[in-house]
């Protein structure tokens, strides 16, 4: 890391964003690797499965508009220690009353939902400390906390078997009690933080084309990153008959391949061009889940492919914001919002609709395939925009590479 980086922001409230950041995404997608257990105890069908694992994504998808809102007017550190407590509340009150119905899932679903929408408190908080120059290094590191979505799938199964899923939701608490302490403690509010947009700001984009593409290319890369992340425990154990902990320890390794390569698609997009990058990307993403909805016979021949195509997800991920602030250097705090929420979006549809084909076809193969089709779709419509950015952004909103 070079030595201007470590001088030019504040490296305590990076850290507190990481942190914040990574356990709240744990703890977003805990129903996920809790599934079979929970599924087992409230006699659960597998519709009822995915949206009860699809309910925290898409609760996160609009609260972090809301709270991108909440944080342009009363600053990220002041809100996010305000939405972890809610959190851990809900955390603890849920423990304590219990729950023993799939309508009490979905509410502690939306309690969860708060959780993952923690990134339109993390990504600005680490932002405002840092010059244009050392943006990418610093959202880079703060959006690394995506990786909780491993530390529930690798820990979560195991303490359910050891302890009972009820009391794995009272033990998340506990790691996020001692992150609501370090990042009160380490977390600082930048000086020269943007003025607050108004929500016509929002309403303005909206009328944008490009907004739109951008929504719709991140609902694809970072919706199939996150509904995989909450699915894959519960379809390991129904399509391979893997036992819970080693569903969670196959999601775990699939999840961490999405998270470590984002850095990596955004250094590509550097080198050869977002469009370029993602024109790979997507094809290969729609190759490898057209190919999963086959119905692979073997764990050890579907492991690969599943390796494969959230490789592709998760650099499409890094890919997609080295474009956006090209396009919307200006708005870059009010995109990031629109186009996260449309991110959950995406993992919402993919958690649920896999759920829905099993219940409806009883195989999850037509779930993935339809995914692997808006895989493809976005492959034609970055085609089809490619020209048009090439030849305007750089004269227009200097670009650098597109």
């Amino acid at each position: 890391m070079r030595k201007g980086f470590l001088q030019a922001g504040h490296l305590p409230t990076l850290f507190a964003s990481f942190l914040y950041f990574d356990l709240s995404f744990m703890v977003w997608v805990l129903l996920g690797p809790l599934g079979v257990s929970i599924a087992k105890q409230l006699h659960l069908d597998p519709a009822h499965k995915g949206l009860m694992v699809a309910t925290p994504v898409l609760a996160g998808a609009v609260l972090r508009v809301v709270l991108g809102v909440l944080v342009d007017r009363y600053k990220p550190k002041r809100v996010g220690i305000g939405a972890q407590i809610v959190v851990i509340a809900g955390l603890i009150a849920a423990w304590a009353i219990g729950i023993e119905s799939f309508q009490a899932t979905l509410i502690v679903g939306c309690v969860l939902g708060l959780a993952g929408a923690s990134f339109a408190v993390a990504l600005p908080l680490a932002s405002a400390w840092y010059p244009p120059e050392h943006q990418g290094t610093a959202l880079g590191l703060a959006g690394a906390g995506n990786s909780g979505t491993v530390l529930a799938a690798l820990f979560a199964p195991g303490l359910a078997l050891a302890f009972g899923w009820q009391n794995v939701i009272g033990l998340a608490a506990i790691p996020l009690t001692a992150t609501l302490l370090v990042f009160s403690f380490m977390a600082k509010d930048a000086p020269n933080a943007a003025p607050p947009k108004s929500f016509a700001a929002y309403m303005n984009l909206l009328k944008v084309a490009d907004a739109w593409w951008f929504m719709f290319f991140y609902s694809v890369t970072f919706g199939g990153f996150v509904g995989l992340a909450s699915s894959l425990t519960i379809y390991f154990n129904d399509a391979y008959g893997l036992p819970p902990v080693t569903a969670g320890y196959c999601t775990a390794a699939v999840v961490f391949v999405g998270s470590l390569v984002r850095p990596m698609g955004g250094a590509l997009a550097d080198r050869v061009g977002g469009v370029r990058a993602l024109t790979v990307l997507y094809a290969v993403a729609a190759c490898a889940f057209a190919t999963i909805s086959t119905g692979i016979s073997s764990i050890y021949v579907v492991m690969p492919v599943f390796l494969v195509g959230m490789l592709a997800l998760g650099m499409g991920n890094g890919s997609v914001f080295q474009l956006v602030p090209q396009r919307f250097r200006r708005e870059i705090g009010v995109m990031t919002g629109l186009v996260g929420m449309t991110g959950g979006l995406g993992g919402f549809y993919l958690a649920s609709s896999l759920g829905y084909s099993k219940q409806l076809t009883g195989s999850y193969g037509p779930g993935f395939l339809i995914f692997a089709g808006l895989a493809a779709v976005a492959l034609v419509c970055i085609s089809v925009v490619r020209n048009r950015w090439r030849t305007t952004w750089t004269a227009l909103y200097g670009a650098a590479r597109v």
